[in-house]
């Protein structure tokens, strides 16, 4: 009985994900054809997570999400793209295999976004990793504007309210609308005119439109 409920499910399940795709076989082939069959199949598996969490809670979209960037390897900008501070699309990342604390958040921010997650609650917040004495990038998750925000790292897995990560000093947060200075709870006071200054960010839009036609 419990098998022939599971194949019931199965088919359900690949009925309604028939036919459907988060990525175009066009951008599978540019990727392929960039970095290889490795980084093709990496964007399957994601978009074969994208599709089994369509109708997830935010709370296991998040999980999984956070999961399957953090298999991604660290490397640094200069080691990677020869470069200072290179802020790499999700594609590059993926492609890649690769990337330093920016590129985890901004695969997860963008990944998290395509899953139906207001950018109203998704930041990317600057800090200073104490243990490492150095600047460090997290993906941050409000529940509400006054929420005690959840942590999403490439350092610790595991996903933890500010508040528990005493490792982290926090400094600064923006997503698409707006900078603003970081706090443990809520998103802090707006900086003036911020994302107009952040031009990396307009940058990484501009490269993310052109990429993923």
């Amino acid at each position: 009985m419990r098998k022939k409920l599971f194949l019931v499910i199965i088919f359900v399940v690949l009925t309604l994900y028939a036919g459907q795709e988060f990525f175009t076989q066009e951008i599978l082939k540019k990727v392929e054809t960039k970095y290889g069959g490795s980084a093709k199949r990496r964007v399957e598996a994601l978009n074969t997570l994208l599709l089994s969490l369509q109708t997830s809670r935010e709370s296991e979209k998040l999980e999984k999400v956070n999961a399957f960037f953090n298999q991604m390897q660290f490397v640094s900008d200069e080691s990677l793209w020869k470069q200072k501070d290179y802020w790499a699309t999700r594609m590059e990342f993926i492609g890649m295999g690769a990337g330093d604390c920016e590129d985890f958040v901004i695969a997860k921010y963008f990944t998290l976004k395509q899953l139906g997650i207001s950018t109203d609650k998704l930041f990317f917040t600057y800090v200073k990793a104490i243990k490492f004495q150095q600047a460090h990038m997290v993906l941050t998750y409000f529940e509400t504007p006054t929420s005690v925000p959840l942590v999403l790292d490439n350092i610790n897995y595991k996903i933890l309210p500010a508040t528990q990560r005493n490792d982290l000093v926090p400094v600064y947060s923006f997503n698409g609308d707006a900078l603003y200075l970081a706090k443990q709870q809520g998103l802090g006071q707006i900086v003036p005119s911020g994302m107009q200054k952040n031009k990396k960010w307009f940058d990484l839009i501009d490269k993310i439109r052109r990429e993923e036609q």
